[in-house]
């Protein structure tokens, strides 16, 4: 998409009815808020605490301020038109776009990890060089846990077992979560998601799945919705 008309026919199309407006903090959790689609199309600017950019990831507020202004200002949230997402587990049809931070000047905000991002990005152009990367999303499957003291057990798969041992590039330890596997990739078709292979890691229940390589926004926005998304 090349404009916000653009923006509006694709929501129109896809008879998207709700819009969340999501943002990156520092951990890489996603931060923003939820809108109807016609209060989106029809609003001039949202905006969100600069803080919440560096909110821990349990959602505390930092000790130290000395990163963002004293008088907790507000950031201004733009949709990226090329980031726009169908979101496939909602129940109504609803889209998820990432957006960018700009301060009152119309500046893109320092403390966002997209901003962050463009700058090294610029170093590397202005070397004249393009840097081509390929993440690695490494993550744990365990027991559903109800107490936070309890050490977190292997889970069971479909056989009935936990693992007991490493499992490096088992096919058949893989297998044993099909089910959710199939959901995932499912997920991530749906959102444009580029993922590829799909691997047992070492630990017990360690998975890992791979980026097919790209250009390093595109790949570090897809990272983050997959982490979302899993």
């Amino acid at each position: 998409m090349t404009n916000f008309n653009g923006l509006k026919a694709w929501l129109k199309e896809h008879k998207i009815t709700e819009v969340e407006c999501v943002v990156s903090d520092l951990t890489g959790i996603a931060r923003g808020k939820i809108m109807p689609a016609s209060k989106f199309c029809d609003d001039a600017g949202i905006r969100l605490p600069e803080g919440v950019l560096v909110s821990t990831v349990t959602g505390d507020y930092l000790d130290d301020y000395s990163m963002i202004d004293p008088a907790e200002i507000d950031v201004y949230l733009k949709p990226d038109l090329n980031a726009a997402h169908l979101l496939p587990w909602a129940s109504e049809p609803t889209a998820q776009i990432i957006h960018d931070c700009y301060d009152i000047n119309g500046e893109l905000v320092d403390l966002a990890p997209r901003t962050i991002l463009r700058k090294v990005l610029k170093l590397y152009s202005d070397m004249g060089l393009t840097p081509i990367v390929a993440p690695e999303a490494e993550f744990y499957l365990t027991q559903r846990s109800l107490n936070p003291d309890s050490p977190l057990q292997p889970p069971v798969g479909r056989t009935g077992r936990a693992e007991t041992g490493r499992q490096s590039y088992s096919i058949d330890a893989v297998n044993e979560f099909d089910p959710l596997f199939e959901d995932v990739y499912d997920y991530c078709e749906a959102q444009n998601l580029d993922v590829e292979t799909l691997i047992h890691e070492e630990g017990l229940g360690q998975m890992e799945i791979n980026f097919r390589h790209g250009e390093a926004l595109s790949l570090a926005d897809q990272v983050f919705l997959f982490k979302r998304t899993l």
